[in-house]
């Protein structure tokens, strides 16, 4: 038992460790871009020379300007043009990383101390995240803690808090602490708050409540109550925490999500729908408005299909196997949402990096997706730079490289992550215990 602690504390220790420095790294790697001199409105003039040859971007310097955040306005107050252009006041996202773009530039005067700020306010969820990562799969965690989407990502948006809640839920079922229903409660309202930071958690709560409908009741009896109280519990999240937004100033509220309605597969998107659908609309202004027309209809409607065979493959699992893969199901419809969602950020892989943690797919896939993740994360850049400077065919072929690579990969992962089971911590130095189907019951909770 001695032996088993000391080692398990070792990894903890190697985890955490390794997660600081990383995000240590990601700052400084992001800081390159800002410093003096500035304009009289705080922003770096550095920033627009570099942000993209350097690659040092980030939405967060970026958004400095042109959202009210250099004027300190409370977010959720200004409004949307008919245009589509948020009026300041508003920024894009849902209340929760509103919030977080708020705290972070209460006292900065320049976009470098904004970075600073943000950086300060998003680093312990990422400490966070690989800390519950680590106790729940061990030492597959430095996947989250010591690879290169940590260090590009960590501060290009505000994703640390909303992957830290959606791990969070994971734990909490993981816990044998309460009942399944009990523990589903708690889970459904940690992926409410994360669906009032980025949305996607959102799409966990059916897989979860399916998961209750069908833990520890046998074949043909089933917790109605318990899976109507996980839907009921992530909806009343969601609706207590927007509400006084929605009181506050409804048109402000509004805006942020008419602003995602109304945002492109533009060339900034990296999505499948602009590299594969765009080209083959024509050019001119007639076929790039039938092309936007047309992928706003495709991707909501694929995307829901998708979904639901997501949904439908675990309950066929349920049916051989007597345990609902919520996790798994998550994972699928998460890889659903990135290759059909008519945008595709390159820092959306820190959302899909803890389930590459928790089950057990094969590291050759996972690497395989990093090396992708490069491509497209820096040769985005690198693309954009090259348009404004000289032949950008080269950096070109990588974002496309990337953006292929990347939807192939996500197609395998759905149906991968739909069958792995899931790891767990390793219990002895030289033993890797093997996954079985009661190894689910580890992540997923007990059944009993």
């Amino acid at each position: 038992m001695r032996a088993e602690a000391g080692f398990r504390a070792g990894t903890m220790v190697t985890i955490m460790t390794a997660c600081l420095l990383v995000l240590v790294l990601a700052y400084l790697d992001k800081a390159r871009c800002t410093g003096p001199p500035f304009t009289v409105d705080g922003r770096s003039l550095i920033f627009y020379r570099i942000k993209d040859s350097d690659v040092c971007y980030s939405d967060i310097q970026f958004l400095w300007l042109d959202r009210g955040i250099d004027q300190h306005l409370f977010p959720y107050t200004g409004g949307i043009t008919p245009d589509g252009l948020l009026v300041p006041g508003t920024v894009e996202y849902p209340v929760l990383s509103g919030m977080l773009m708020w705290l972070g530039a209460l006292g900065a005067h320049t976009d470098a101390a904004f970075l600073l700020h943000s950086a300060l306010l998003l680093a312990p969820f990422g400490l966070l995240t690989a800390w519950l990562l680590g106790r729940l799969a061990g030492r597959p965690a430095l996947l989250w803690a010591a690879t290169p989407p940590l260090l590009l990502y960590a501060f290009h948006n505000w994703e640390l808090p909303v992957v830290a809640t959606s791990v969070a839920a994971i734990a909490v079922m993981a816990s044998d602490r309460w009942s399944v229903r009990t523990r589903g409660t708690l889970a459904a309202v940690l992926l409410g708050v994360g669906f009032c930071l980025k949305l996607y958690p959102g799409l966990f709560v059916l897989p979860l409540a399916l998961y209750v409908l069908t833990a520890g009741r046998g074949r043909g009896r089933f917790d109605v109550r318990g899976a109507a109280t996980v839907i009921a519990a992530a909806a009343g999240t969601v609706a207590a925490i927007n509400l006084p937004f929605v009181i506050a100033d409804y048109d402000g509220w509004r805006a942020s999500f008419a602003f995602q309605l109304k945002r492109q597969a533009d060339m900034s998107s990296n999505s499948i729908w602009y590299w594969g659908l765009r080209p083959l609309m024509g050019g001119g202004l007639r076929g790039t408005e039938a092309y936007h027309h047309l992928v706003g209809i495709l991707s909501p409607m694929v995307l829901f299909v998708a979904l639901g065979l997501a949904l439908w493959l675990g309950w066929k699992r349920f049916e051989r196997q007597g345990v609902y893969p919520w996790i798994g199901v998550s994972g699928a419809m998460l890889c659903a949402f990135m290759l059909l969602h008519k945008v595709h950020s390159p820092q959306y892989t820190l959302w899909l990096l803890p389930f590459f943690v928790l089950l057990r797919v094969p590291w050759s896939l996972v690497g395989a997706y990093l090396a992708a993740d490069l491509a497209l994360g820096i040769g985005v850049f690198r693309w954009f730079d090259a348009l404004t400077r000289s032949d950008a065919a080269t950096a070109e072929f990588f974002v496309k490289l990337g953006v292929w690579s990347q939807a192939a990969l996500l197609v395998v992962f759905f149906f991968v992550l739909l069958r792995a089971p899931a790891r767990r911590a390793a219990r002895e130095p030289d033993t890797v215990p093997q996954a079985s189907a009661s190894d689910a019951r580890l992540l997923v909770g007990r059944t009993g």
